[in-house]
C-alpha cells in the first residue's frame, strides 16, 4: 500500500519545492493539495469538520496546480494530485488544459481528485447553483474527457458543451486517474461508477460497511471489479488503522500533514516515514 500525504500549503507554510523534495527523499508516494479559491467573510455554511471556527489556512491556500507544477519540476517519482479540485468552480476547457499540461510535463504522475464542495457562498461567487452542482460537475468531467480523447471529440451536455477540437497536450494515459471525493451515498457512488477510477473518502471512517455498497454499484455499471480504487484521504495514521485499510484492499492512503512551517512539517514527516514501506 502506497503512503502519500496532503497538506494545506499556504503563504505561511513550508513551500511546495522543499516539501516535494523531502517527500521523495523519504520514499513517500505522493503529494495531494486541496483547493479553495477564496472564503467569503459573510458565510452561513457551517464548517463540516468539528468545531465552529474555520481554520485560517482555508483562506490562504496556494493554487494547487501552480504549487504542483513546482513540485513536479523538482521531483522524478513523486505522485501529484488534488484533494480535491472543486470542479464546479472551473471553466472545464481551461481546467482540461491545465490538467493535461501538468500530467504531460510530470510524465503521467497526476491524479485528479474531484469534489463538489461544501461552501455554498464560495460556489455562489462562481455562479454555481448549489442544487445542481453534482450534475454540473458530471457534465464538466465528460467535457474534459472529450478534450482528452485521442481523436477530436464533441460533447454536448446540459451545462457545458464543446465541439470536436484539437486539444494538446494529452494526459499520458489518455485521462488521469480520477478519484471522486465526498460522503458515501447512492448519488456519489453512481457518479464514481460512471466516470471515475475510485473514491477518495475523507478520514476513511466506516469503509467496512460502505465499500461493499460501492463495489455493488461499480459492478452493476459493468466496471471491472479489480479496477476500483478506494484511497482514504486526510488520515491521521496509526499502525492498526493502516493495516485495516490494507486488508480492505486500499492501494494507497493519504496522510494529513499540519499546515506549518518547515521545522514542524519535516518533524511530522520523520514520524510518518515509519509507515513507508
Amino acid at each position: 500500500m502506497r503512503i502519500s500525504t496532503t497538506i494545506f500549503l499556504t503563504d505561511e507554510t513550508i513551500g511546495p519545492v522543499r516539501l516535494a523534495r523531502e517527500l521523495e527523499q523519504r520514499g513517500f508516494a505522493g503529494l495531494y493539495l486541496p483547493e479553495h479559491t477564496h472564503i467569503p467573510i459573510e458565510r452561513t455554511t457551517p464548517y463540516p469538520a468539528a468545531g465552529d471556527e474555520l481554520p485560517p489556512e482555508y483562506g490562504r491556500i496556494l493554487d494547487p496546480f501552480v504549487a504542483l507544477g513546482q513540485a513536479a519540476a523538482v521531483t522524478e517519482r513523486l505522485g501529484l494530485g488534488t484533494g480535491v479540485t472543486l470542479i464546479a468552480e472551473h471553466d472545464p476547457i481551461v481546467l482540461a488544459k491545465q490538467i493535461a499540461t501538468l500530467d504531460h510535463l510530470s510524465g503521467g504522475r497526476f491524479t485528479l481528485g474531484v469534489g463538489f464542495g461544501w461552501n455554498k457562498e464560495e460556489a455562489a461567487d462562481h455562479g454555481v447553483r448549489w442544487a445542481t452542482r453534482r450534475e454540473l460537475g458530471r457534465d464538466r468531467m465528460h467535457l474534459m474527457r472529450a478534450l482528452w480523447a485521442a481523436e477530436p471529440t464533441a460533447y454536448e451536455g446540459e451545462f457545458a458543451s464543446v465541439g470536436a477540437s484539437f486539444a494538446y497536450p494529452k494526459p499520458v494515459g489518455g485521462a488521469p486517474r480520477t478519484l471522486l471525493g465526498g460522503a458515501a451515498g447512492p448519488k456519489l457512488f453512481a457518479q464514481i461508477a460512471e466516470y471515475a477510477d475510485g473514491w477518495m473518502p475523507i478520514g476513511g471512517r466506516g469503509l467496512t460497511a460502505t465499500m461493499p455498497v460501492l463495489r455493488e454499484t461499480w459492478e452493476k455499471a459493468g466496471r471491472d471489479p479489480e479496477a476500483l480504487q478506494v484511497v482514504p484521504y486526510a488520515v491521521l495514521p496509526n499502525p492498526g488503522k493502516l493495516e485495516h485499510y490494507e486488508e480492505l484492499g486500499c492501494p494507497e492512503v493519504v496522510l494529513q500533514l499540519p499546515p506549518g512551517g518547515e521545522a514542524e512539517v519535516l518533524g511530522v514527516l520523520d514520524e510518518f516515514a515509519r509507515y513507508v514501506q
